[in-house]
């Protein structure tokens, strides 16, 4: 009988796991694929990682972007090698099982899960399949609309940085470039150009959410007719894809069968502005694992994942993901080639703001702070489109319970 079993062996899942097992609980992860390598990229302001994450960067940069105009936004951006970020949490004491999680059933005791040619008990399961929630599956409530997921996709080669030079200036992270080099009008999208290592640059196409999701073919041919611009050739080898819904609705409590947490993508972290997640996962990895400890000592399986999901979605968190997915609506609503112009009023908002609504998961204050500066420093155009997109249900999530 474990205390706790992860399924998903990625950042998320090994960051809970990992924690869990430090916090002195018998901890599995099972994973279809438990050693294949982790391929994207993850980025996150330096400001938001924990302390033990220094150790694990690959690269870091002063962080840039350009609507119209560029912008100095004041802090550190990071990219984080993976392998490190790996080796470090698998070095606590975790039990690796190769397979899938097909079924859950719960038990007094917990939940027993079958593995497809063996079973194995648990307190508590964490669910960190990511957006697909392989355990706990992703089906709205009965008699929910069907809804189409805004979706990031973007697509990306490594060139030598000082191919590069005259795009992303030495030590700069270029989080955003929204000007239109790659000469084409309709969705907008944008540059994300990043170092990934020293002397490495990841240069990405990108596009920030719609629904349904830009088609990748369309972003290389952006990427390529950019580098054309720049006059950087295009690198002969593999390129990043990326696709991934940010808006999935939360898993309302109780929809499940079982002592479940989904973690990660999964529950969903993923902010609906930028589409990162592995920052707050690592964070919020520790925090859950304590309460998870606590609450199997004295109350048992049910009472643990209850704890594990409130630490999750905590109130605070619950009403700052609404304010975040209203904003998502407001921005999808924009007319395409207008979208620069928000990004430009965004960037020059004081720096206590944008980092409220960039990375504040819990902080409700600066979260309505920052979106009450956006629209005043607004022009009147943009303050129309913000009211009303963030007032319009239809892109809204209908099995949120929020």
């Amino acid at each position: 009988m474990l205390d706790v079993l992860v399924a998903g062996g990625g950042p998320a899942g090994w960051a809970v796991a990992a924690a869990c097992a430090r916090r002195g609980l018998d901890t599995a992860l099972v994973d279809p694929a438990p050693d294949r390598p982790w391929r994207a990229t993850y980025g996150a302001w330096r400001g938001e990682l924990p302390a033990a994450a220094e150790a694990v960067m690959a690269a870091r940069g002063r962080g840039e972007a350009i609507g119209t105009i560029a912008h100095q936004l004041g802090w550190e951006y990071v990219v984080l090698d993976n392998a490190a970020l790996r080796d470090a949490l698998a070095a606590a004491p975790v039990t690796v099982l190769k397979g899938r999680v097909r079924d859950a059933h719960p038990d007094p005791e917990g939940v027993t899960v079958d593995l497809g040619g063996g079973g194995r008990r648990a307190a508590v399961l964490f669910d960190a399949t990511g957006a697909v929630r392989s355990v706990l599956g992703a089906a709205p409530r009965r008699n929910a609309p069907v809804r189409t997921d805004a979706v990031q996709t973007a697509v990306g080669v490594v060139v030598a940085a000082d191919a590069a030079r005259e795009l992303v200036t030495p030590g700069a992270a270029l989080f955003m470039d929204w000007r239109p080099h790659h000469g084409e009008t309709g969705w907008p999208t944008f540059l994300y150009a990043v170092p990934v290592t020293s002397d490495r640059i990841l240069l990405e196409e990108t596009s920030l959410a719609r629904r349904p999701g830009l088609e990748l073919s369309v972003l290389r041919r952006r990427l390529h007719a950019r580098l054309a611009y720049h006059r950087i050739a295009v690198p002969p080898g593999g390129e990043e894809r990326v696709r991934f819904p940010v808006d999935r609705p939360l898993p309302a409590p109780g929809s499940w069968r079982g002592p479940v947490v989904p973690f990660g993508a999964a529950s969903p972290l993923v902010h609906p502005a930028t589409g990162y997640s592995v920052a707050t996962a690592l964070g919020l990895a520790p925090r859950v694992a304590t309460a998870v400890h606590d609450a199997l000592q004295c109350g048992g399986a049910r009472a643990a994942a209850t704890a594990g999901w409130q630490t999750v979605w905590s109130p605070a968190a619950l009403a700052v993901h609404t304010l975040r997915r209203r904003s998502l609506e407001s921005l999808l609503r924009l007319p395409p080639d207008r979208v620069p112009n928000f990004f430009d009023v965004f960037f020059a908002l004081p720096p206590r703001h944008r980092w409220a609504y960039l990375t504040g998961r819990e902080d409700v204050q600066g979260s309505a702070a920052a979106m009450g500066a956006l629209f005043t420093a607004a022009p009147w155009w943009l303050r129309r489109r913000l009211v009303l997109g963030a007032l319009d249900p239809r892109g809204l999530p209908q099995n949120d319970y929020n």
